[in-house]
């Protein structure tokens, strides 16, 4: 059972469709950590042209749902309530496998360092168990 469902997460953060790329919030520790649950479909709108015939979830975007995760766990801190988390650096990224329809894709990030407004997330993207995609965030409440 989740913790949170779309209405709740975008009560967190601004995010809508079609860019809220997060489903369900499964777990959450405010100001720490957040594992989050997305259901890639083949009806998503990137699929259309990324590729035709062979349909991946683009790395970029796996990084943004990443940085959502973490955007609901920062933002959660009650300080923070109403804010918008904004991407400082984007460092370390690997993809280790491809992200396909049918595919549940579970997001953690982690923050690791925070100093004011400013923080470091480690995050880790798996499918099954398996580690497709990992990276260091940096990001910004403003």
């Amino acid at each position: 059972m989740s913790l949170m469902g779309t209405k709740e997460i975008m009560e967190i953060i601004p995010h809508r469709q079609p860019f809220l790329l997060i489903d369900t919030i499964e777990e959450l520790e405010p100001g720490k950590r957040a594992v989050a649950k997305k259901c890639v479909s083949y009806n998503e709108p990137f699929f259309a042209g990324h590729f035709p015939g062979e349909p991946v979830m683009p790395g970029v975007l796996i990084i943004e749902a990443l940085a959502q995760a973490g955007a609901v766990a920062i933002l959660s801190k009650p300080e923070f309530k109403g804010k918008t988390a904004y991407f400082g650096a984007i460092n370390s990224a690997k993809f280790k496998q491809k992200v396909v329809p049918g595919d549940v894709l579970m997001l953690e990030l982690e923050i690791i360092k925070e100093k004011g407004p400013i923080g470091i997330g480690k995050a880790t993207a798996t499918v099954n168990g398996k580690v497709v995609t990992q990276a260091e965030l940096t990001f910004a409440i403003g």
